[in-house]
């Protein structure tokens, strides 16, 4: 029989790469880190970790046991909420959000899951999707509301992991420059036009897709600045300090002297969704899955979505 507690040592050093990295946040010495990964090995019979001066690195086999880790925690957490429930009469729900899709999309969905489950506690934190996932993954939030660029999702699951991913809205991203700029009165705006531009950024991921695009068009951006703030982004914009590429979520409040053009097809853009557990089918989760679909179908390619 594997042990649970060594499969969840095991979870601690792959998402830390060392043994006392994953001690320190266990509260364990590293001795009994690493004696609890060689005992969990002696049992399967297979090594789980590979061990270098550059730190640890999980075999096959050792991403195959995280990713029942993953799972095996996520069963734990569920049980235990419903343990809580049945002593409290009062379902919890957990959701981790992103900033801007938040404050677009959850006001009114949870006001029609409150009005639907009025005895579910909710909690909502925060957190950017290569964050929140991981906390689907192992039960310690319900659902979360995420986006991703082209590819897969980040932080994407383990094997062995059931994430079920919900798709809501394309977010297209667009160029925000002064309002005097020679490009601000464009229909729409091919990212070759601005190779000259320097340019500002509100998130490291945005920087990132950007210079991708930038590739393909011919040339390397000339980054002259980034935040980790969308808004305090277009504020530099206004600024004078450089142009910036931003979610159409993101664009409000709206700021004075700016203005904001499209990117000619094919265009840049966020997908928004919602990871799950596949098969929690909760109630308050499906009301609250729903009620975000219904949101973001409201919003989709409207400008009041900026």
């Amino acid at each position: 029989m594997i042990d649970v507690q060594r499969l969840r040592v095991l979870r601690a050093v792959a998402e830390h790469g060392s043994f006392n990295r994953a001690a320190a946040s266990l509260r364990l010495t590293p001795s009994a880190v690493s004696q609890q990964v060689a005992a969990l090995e002696r049992g399967l019979g297979a090594r789980v970790v590979a061990r270098s001066t550059r730190g640890v690195t999980l075999t096959p086999a050792g991403r195959i046991m995280v990713g029942a880790a993953e799972s095996v925690a996520a069963e734990l957490e569920h049980a235990r909420q419903q343990v809580s429930a049945l002593g409290t009469g009062r379902a919890q729900l957990t959701l981790a959000t992103f900033t801007s899709g938040g404050r677009l999309l959850l006001p009114a969905a949870l006001a029609r899951l409150a009005a639907a489950h009025p005895h579910t506690v909710l909690h909502v934190r925060e957190g950017e999707p290569e964050d929140a996932l991981p906390l689907v993954r192992q039960g310690a939030v319900d659902l979360a509301l995420a986006y991703r660029f082209d590819g897969p999702l980040p932080a994407g699951p383990a094997p062995g992991t059931r994430l079920e991913w919900t798709p809501l809205l394309d977010d297209p991203l667009h160029v925000v420059l002064p309002r005097e700029h020679r490009l601000a009165g464009r229909d729409a705006l091919d990212l070759a036009d601005l190779a000259a531009e320097p340019w500002v950024l509100g998130c490291l991921k945005t920087e990132a897709y950007l210079r991708r695009f930038a590739e393909r068009a011919g040339f390397a951006p000339d980054i002259r600045g980034t935040t980790t703030d969308y808004f305090f982004a277009r504020s530099l914009v206004a600024a004078g300090v450089g142009i910036s590429l931003i979610p159409s979520i993101a664009l409000a409040p709206g700021i004075p002297g700016l203005a904001t053009v499209p990117v000619e097809p094919p265009a840049p853009a966020r997908h928004i969704g919602v990871a799950t557990i596949a098969g929690r089918d909760r109630p308050p989760v499906a009301t609250l899955i729903h009620a975000l679909r219904e949101e973001a179908a409201r919003h989709e390619g409207r400008p009041g979505a900026r």
